[in-house]
């Protein structure tokens, strides 16, 4: 279990500057709406004991010298659950958030809805939704940071619907909180560790690291809006510029002379993988992690990375076949960059789709068609490399339409030249002329108006 903090200790862990908005002075409210006999004494008592009037604080901030909005949580106040009050609280940090056009941090530590005040506090859920809706309209980003523990309608409203989710490590999370799940139930799943391994959240940030994480969070998604750049997608808004391809890595950048030396080229195990071409191109970079139904495709890379202290939303294939929660979570991080503004970075390396039984089960074919229409939506520029494989529409689908590159050791294919051939009923000995046949090379790609280019090694 993560250790407990107050709220303020939260703030103190993650800003360099905190301003609390000070409410505006309500009636006491006794009781309140239920008329539950003892609530009034049990919140004066919570408000001594935690020098919180409520059970959320929000005010305005700076996390690594950039301005947001920021919610925390005050756990100590009956359990940091939602109330009328606290909802107008929340309220009042989205509208802010949105007025400004700073992005939203939220520290969140909450045991679900008040029961004191019934179906009121469970209402709040809804303003919530509604907060957040206005907020994504404006194209404000939101970071939630799940601390211990962050279950009910806190999680499924500002934690699970936030832009980015980070948490504590060994934090409680989930919907159903400890003392109302199954009693058999694998309590492993309720934590941050099992959030993350089943595509939940992105990334689990131990304390001593989450200011310099969250300052780069703030950083990326705040410059997107206070720069203008989000509107560029809106009418009359200026689009931001597409990103450069990266370089080539590949030893010699010497040209495939048939189709099968490029497949034979791409294929070939020392060949550099997306992970060295994101770590060449970006000087710094942090995970978009899951698809947020449950999968995580550890061969689909999907973040933010700074290049020349730009923010650029990538999405990478490592050459394994990509499965549908791959998909999905590429089509995740393109519509967030579509939203925020950002300039998107795809590389595009796969022999194809998964293709198995599971992957069927887990809809793929629905998975691939919403990346191509997330792709194919965008308004944001999108900048894609052919860095190895590209295996007919499992490849396609990352592709950027009309701004594709290509390296030396890379080939793009309608199909993989032995299932051509068994296709066509071809002899094996026929593969490497069916690869020829099919001009999959990546100067055959530039010529056929495939790929904009072949990319070169540096000097």
């Amino acid at each position: 279990m993560a250790e407990r903090v107050s709220a303020r200790e939260a703030i103190a862990l993650v800003c360099d500057v905190f301003t609390e908005q000070e409410p505006a002075e309500l009636p006491d409210t006794g009781d309140g709406p239920l008329g539950w006999e003892g609530y009034g004494a049990q919140r004066t008592r919570a408000s001594r004991r935690t020098g919180s009037a409520e059970s959320v604080v929000h005010g305005t901030a700076t996390v690594g010298g950039t301005a947001c909005v920021l919610i925390s949580f005050e756990f100590g106040f009956l359990g940091g659950s939602l109330s009328e009050r606290a909802g107008d609280r929340l309220e009042a940090a989205y509208t802010l958030a949105r007025e400004r056009r700073l992005p939203l941090v939220s520290l969140i530590a909450t045991g679900g809805s008040r029961m004191q005040e019934g179906m009121v506090a469970l209402s709040q859920l809804q303003r919530v939704a509604r907060a957040s809706a206005l907020l994504r309209e404006a194209r404000v980003g939101h970071i939630a940071v799940l601390r211990d523990p962050t279950t009910g309608g806190g999680w499924a409203t500002l934690g699970a619907g936030a832009d980015v989710i980070l948490a504590l490590p060994g934090a409680q999370v989930g919907f159903a909180g400890s003392r109302v799940r199954p009693a058999d139930a694998d309590p492993a799943a309720y934590t941050a560790e099992g959030q993350l391994a089943a595509g939940q959240i992105d990334a689990i940030v131990p304390p001593e690291a989450l200011r310099d994480t969250l300052a780069f969070w703030v950083t990326a998604l705040g410059g997107a809006a206070g720069s203008g750049a989000a509107e560029g997608s809106g009418p009359g808004g200026s689009l931001p510029h597409a990103v450069a391809p990266p370089r080539a890595l590949g030893a010699g950048g010497a040209w495939p002379q048939c189709g099968w030396d490029a497949v034979w080229q791409a294929r070939a195990a020392e060949r550099p993988r997306a992970r060295a071409y994101l770590d060449d191109y970006f000087t710094r970079r942090q995970p978009l992690r899951g698809d947020r139904c449950g999968g995580h495709d550890p061969g689909m890379l999907c973040g933010v990375g700074l290049r020349e202290g730009r923010p650029v939303v990538y999405a990478a294939q490592c050459g394994t076949a990509t499965t549908p929660a791959g998909y999905r979570t590429a089509a995740r991080v393109v519509r967030l960059a579509d939203r925020l503004g950002l300039p998107v970075l795809t590389l595009v390396d796969t022999p194809g789709a998964a293709n198995g039984a599971d992957a069927e089960r887990h809809g793929a074919g629905a998975a691939i068609a919403e990346l191509f229409g997330a792709v194919a939506a965008a308004r944001t520029p999108l900048t894609s490399l052919l860095i190895g494989e590209g295996g007919s529409g499992g490849a396609l689908a990352l592709a950027a339409p009309g701004n594709t590159w290509a390296t030396p050791d890379s080939y793009f294919s309608v199909i993989a030249p032995e299932l051509a051939a068994a296709i066509l009923k071809r002899s094996p000995d026929q593969v490497p002329h069916t690869a020829d046949q099919l001009r999959l090379r990546p100067q055959d790609l530039v010529e056929l108006g495939v790929v904009r280019g072949i990319v070169e090694a540096a000097g």
